[in-house]
C-alpha cells in the first residue's frame, strides 16, 4: 500500500465512529458522536485516538450551548482560562472565549498581513504550558468564506533536510504574547498587553508528550526570537521555518456549517484565522475552550521556561 492510499484509507477497527480524512497526514471528519450528551468511554476513546492521529477533527451540526461544549472539554481534559491577556467575556463561564468578526476592529487599527505564516498559530504558545487542545464550535457561520485552516507540524519537521532538523533540534526561542505584529495595535489593547506581560522560551522542536513525534514548535504569531544566536541569525532562520510551516501541502482547509465543532491539537498543529468575512456582511460567531497543557519538553530534555509572566491555570469545574 502506498502512503497515499494508506493515509485515504479508513481508521482500522473503530466499532462507534466513522472516520473520513481530509488531507494526507492532518484533518478528520468524525460522525456518529452526539457532543451534546456524555460520551461513551468507547467513544471518547476512539475519538481521542482518532484526534492524535489526524491532528484536527471536525464533528457537524452538533448546535452545542455554552453548558454541553464545557461539559464535552471536560471529558477530555482541565479547561484552562478563556484568555489570559483578554480575560473572559462571561463570568459564568471562565473557560469560553467568544469571537465575532468586529473582534479584529475593536483590537487593531488595520493593515495588510503580507506574509506567507501571517496569522498561523497555536494557541498562547507565549506561556510556559501552553494549551494543550482547543475546542472550536460555530454558532454563526456565513453562507461561503470564512474557513479555518490548519497545518501540520510534525510532517513541517519531517520535510525539513536531516541536516536543518539536526540544527533546530537544538535551538530555543522566545514567544512573546504581542497582539498581531502585521498591524497597528489601539493604544487601550497594547496598555493591556503591557500590564499582562507573557514572554515564555520554548524548544524549537518539541517531543509530543502523547505520540512522543518530534514537532517543529514554531507558532509564527507568537514566536519572537532564537535563542544564542546573532539577530540576524535569527531573522534568517525564522524567515525560512516560518514559511515552511506555511507551505500548503502541510494544511487542511475547513468549511464551517452552523453548529459545526473543531477539535485540534495546538501541541503539534498550527491554525489559522480567516480574514475573508471581515469587510463582508455576513456575520460570524465563535465560542472556543482551551485545555490545560503541559510544559512543553524539548529533544534534549530540557523543559519550556518562563521569561515573563505566570503559568495558566486550571479554570475549576462549575456545572
Amino acid at each position: 500500500m502506498t502512503a497515499q492510499s494508506a493515509a485515504l484509507a479508513p481508521t482500522k477497527e473503530l466499532e462507534t465512529i466513522e472516520v473520513r480524512p481530509m488531507a494526507m497526514t492532518i484533518g478528520a471528519e468524525i460522525f456518529g458522536a452526539d457532543l451534546t450528551k456524555p460520551l461513551p468511554e468507547k467513544q471518547r476513546e476512539e475519538i481521542y485516538a482518532t484526534f492524535l492521529k489526524w491532528k484536527v477533527v471536525f464533528f457537524r451540526a452538533q448546535n452545542l450551548n455554552n453548558d454541553q461544549q464545557v461539559a464535552f472539554a471536560r471529558q477530555l481534559g482541565v479547561c484552562s482560562p478563556a484568555h489570559p491577556v483578554n480575560g473572559y467575556q462571561d463570568p459564568a463561564y471562565p473557560e469560553i472565549y467568544s469571537l465575532d468578526k468586529n473582534s479584529r476592529s475593536k483590537r487593531y487599527k488595520g493593515g495588510d498581513l503580507v506574509n506567507p505564516w501571517s496569522g498561523w498559530h497555536a494557541d498562547i504558545t507565549a506561556a510556559v504550558n501552553p494549551p494543550s487542545i482547543s475546542i472550536l464550535r460555530g454558532d454563526v457561520v456565513p453562507p461561503y468564506g470564512g474557513d479555518t485552516q490548519f497545518a501540520d507540524m510534525v510532517l513541517a519537521y519531517q520535510e525539513l533536510s536531516p541536516k536543518m532538523r539536526e540544527l533546530v533540534d537544538g535551538l530555543r526561542c522566545i514567544h512573546r504574547y504581542q497582539g498581531n505584529y502585521a498591524v497597528g495595535i489601539r493604544k487601550e489593547y497594547q496598555e493591556r498587553i503591557e500590564k499582562n506581560l507573557l514572554i515564555s522560551e520554548h524548544p524549537l522542536v518539541t517531543i509530543h508528550p502523547e505520540t512522543g513525534e518530534r514537532v517543529l514548535y514554531i507558532s509564527p504569531n507568537f514566536v519572537q526570537s532564537i535563542v544564542d544566536v546573532t539577530p540576524t541569525e535569527s531573522e534568517a532562520l525564522l524567515y525560512m521555518l516560518k514559511t515552511h510551516a506555511a507551505r500548503p501541502e502541510f494544511n487542511v482547509r475547513f468549511r464551517w456549517g452552523a453548529g459545526d465543532v473543531i477539535m485540534w491539537d495546538n501541541r503539534q498543529a498550527l491554525h489559522r484565522a480567516p480574514r475573508d468575512v471581515i469587510n463582508s456582511d455576513f456575520p460570524r460567531e465563535v465560542h472556543r475552550i482551551t485545555l490545560f497543557g503541559k510544559v512543553p519538553v524539548g529533544v534534549d530534555g530540557r523543559e519550556s521556561s518562563i521569561v515573563e509572566g505566570k503559568p495558566l491555570e486550571p479554570v475549576e469545574a462549575h456545572i
